[in-house]
């Protein structure tokens, strides 16, 4: 799909911003770049569309050299999403996700049906599209510029730190929905961040970058098992490394099959009753499918038991992680959100399981410390107990 051959981009003051790198992507890969700044990861990123222009060396894109296409066109077959979102503000939402598909002359009917179906995807309603970007927060704008990035069915996306100016807890759902998205429609994605926890929990594989040159590229897991040397080591950090091995482990090897949920069509006195004879103060809202649907807790019964409200009503979303999902990064979002626990769903979002913080928490530091570690570290709090324990004056001195 991508292939860098002996690349290398010099400024006019001699600075060598990507240094001979060589470097191949498949179809529906999900590459990130990251490096300190200056590495040379967002020029890396920049010549795919040719924004940046390479001194020397070859970069192909379906065996085709980049070089010898027009760059307008190149552009418009490759999806580009930044850190600023980039919205037209005089523009409406509708427009903005149709920017490129009219560039390119489809029809009226095609371009709202994609539209309608975009922002279906990304759980907005409909009648956003007539609306302009400042009538939309941070975080809906940021998923507008992520399907307006595949409104043109492009196979290549581009993205340059998208997610970098957002509070975490927004950063986070939007990570999900851009994995989600990326192996659901098959995309080739290019992502560049600074951000190792979002490099590990978004990537297939991980081009990591020092002073324009490549220093390691492979998968999450062989980065963690064998950084490549000490600049790598570094950059990933020493509790990385010390919970990599456990924490490679998939969400399914440790969740709890037995989820409590409830029926929307059920009553609000069905499930107060559920409630209290399974002693938990929130229910999970699922479907005669079992897929998930929402949250439904005993605070909102509360606040709405004098209306006459329906679960489908009072029910709140809900953050999950999906089959497959390496315990490292279920625990960040366990911690990012604040929750005590968050459920596993499939593809389709059928509700799999729950697991909880205790459990996680309980599995890294079976993995950080073994029963002889703890044994150790207690004899150790015990001695150093006693050596400090104050010396009591004799009672005669005091006196």
């Amino acid at each position: 799909m991508i292939e860098f051959k002996n690349v290398t981009k010099q400024f006019p003051n001699g600075k060598k911003a990507v240094d001979n790198i060589s470097l191949s992507f498949e179809k529906g890969e999900f590459i990130v770049f990251i490096g300190t700044s200056g590495s040379g990861k967002t020029t890396s990123m920049r010549m795919i569309n040719r924004m940046i222009e390479p001194s020397s060396g070859e970069i192909l894109v379906n065996g085709q050299n980049i070089q010898k296409m027009n760059p307008v066109e190149l552009r418009r077959k490759i999806g580009y999403v930044i850190q600023q979102i980039g919205l037209m503000p005089h523009m409406t939402i509708y427009d903005n996700i149709v920017m490129v598909p009219k560039l390119l002359g489809w029809p009226d009917e095609k371009q709202k049906k994609v539209a309608e179906e975009l922002i279906d995807r990304v759980d907005l309603p409909r009648d956003f599209l007539s609306r302009y970007p400042a009538e939309l927060s941070g975080g809906q704008q940021q998923r507008i510029g992520v399907i307006r990035a595949l409104a043109a069915d492009q196979d290549i996306i581009l993205m340059d730190e998208p997610f970098g100016a957002l509070d975490p807890i927004t950063r986070d759902a939007l990570q999900e929905l851009v994995k989600h998205l990326q192996q659901e429609m098959g995309k080739t994605v290019v992502f560049v961040t600074h951000d190792m926890d979002e490099a590990l929990k978004l990537a297939d594989r991980i081009v990591i970058m020092q002073e324009g040159k490549v220093v390691q590229f492979d998968t999450p897991d062989n980065i963690l098992m064998n950084p490549a040397n000490e600049f790598v080591e570094n950059f990933i950090g020493e509790t990385r490394l010390t919970q990599a091995k456990t924490n490679l482990r998939t969400v399914e090897q440790i969740m709890n099959e037995r989820v409590i949920t409830v029926n929307p069509e059920a009553s609000l006195g069905q499930a107060i009753s559920m409630m209290r004879k399974e002693r938990v103060d929130n229910l999970f809202v699922t479907d005669h499918d079992q897929k998930l649907l929402g949250i439904l807790s005993v605070e909102n019964i509360e606040r709405n038991r004098r209306r006459n409200v329906s679960i489908n009503d009072i029910m709140e979303e809900v953050a999950f992680v999906r089959a497959g999902t390496l315990v490292r990064d279920a625990l960040q979002r366990i911690l990012i959100l604040g929750y005590k626990n968050i459920p596993v769903v499939d593809e389709n979002d059928h509700l799999l399981g729950l697991i909880t913080r205790t459990s996680v928490v309980d599995m890294v530091y079976d993995s950080i410390w073994s029963d002889a570690d703890l044994e150790e570290m207690e004899e150790v709090i015990e001695t150093t107990t006693v050596v400090s324990q104050p010396v009591q004056p004799e009672k005669e001195l005091i006196e």
